[in-house]
């Protein structure tokens, strides 16, 4: 566990609304961390120019200054909201143009926000993904179901849940320099894995 305030997060929100509750939710993370004396970046793919994925091409539109931005980070939070019970199209693109130069050995952070009652198989795909690309992944992650309940006005108004944001927030600082264990088979099977 870590005590360095001076760790860098960034969150990557990997919604397209104009008035997203993810965003809302991946905010109140970042105040958490801010809380503990982290440095912040607050990746809105709404703001970027991030095409589907093509191999051929990884340098379209903002993907390097997407890769930039995750790749400068002690502690990564990645905030989606549930569709279909995965997360969002948007995401997978950013985290496709993404990959081990970005996130292997780094601390990472989940949320999701729902409108129904059960958002948790989404932060199961992306604890997935982010296992292939060996980043370590917090036990711990945020939550929110029924989030038009929850989030009004740009803000969140229950206090249960504007808290889970913030846990998130603060534990990404608190382990941003955890040192993982050795590299698991999975790992050393992906291409790429040096």
């Amino acid at each position: 566990m870590s005590d360095d305030s001076t760790a860098h997060v960034v969150a990557v929100t990997g919604s397209l609304r104009e008035e997203s509750a993810t965003r809302v939710a991946t905010r109140c993370a970042l105040d958490g961390a801010r809380a503990l004396g982290a440095t912040t970046d607050l990746v809105d793919l709404r703001t970027l120019d991030v095409p589907l994925f093509d191999a051929d091409d990884e340098a379209a539109g903002d993907a390097p200054l997407l890769r930039e931005r995750v790749g400068a980070a002690d502690a990564v939070v990645l905030g989606t909201p549930v569709y279909h019970g995965s997360y969002s199209s948007v995401l997978k693109t950013a985290l496709d143009y993404c990959g081990f130069d970005e996130f292997e050995n780094v601390t990472v952070g989940l949320l999701a926000v729902a409108g129904g009652r059960f958002p948790v198989t989404a932060l199961d795909h992306l604890r997935s993904v982010m296992r292939a690309l060996d980043a370590w992944v917090l036990p711990y992650e945020a939550v929110v179901p029924r989030v038009n309940a929850v989030v009004s006005d740009g803000r969140v108004t229950d206090d249960e849940y504007a808290e889970r944001l913030d846990t998130l927030g603060r534990r990404v600082v608190q382990y941003a320099n955890i040192q993982p264990d050795p590299r698991t088979f999975e790992g050393g099977e992906n291409v790429g894995a040096e």
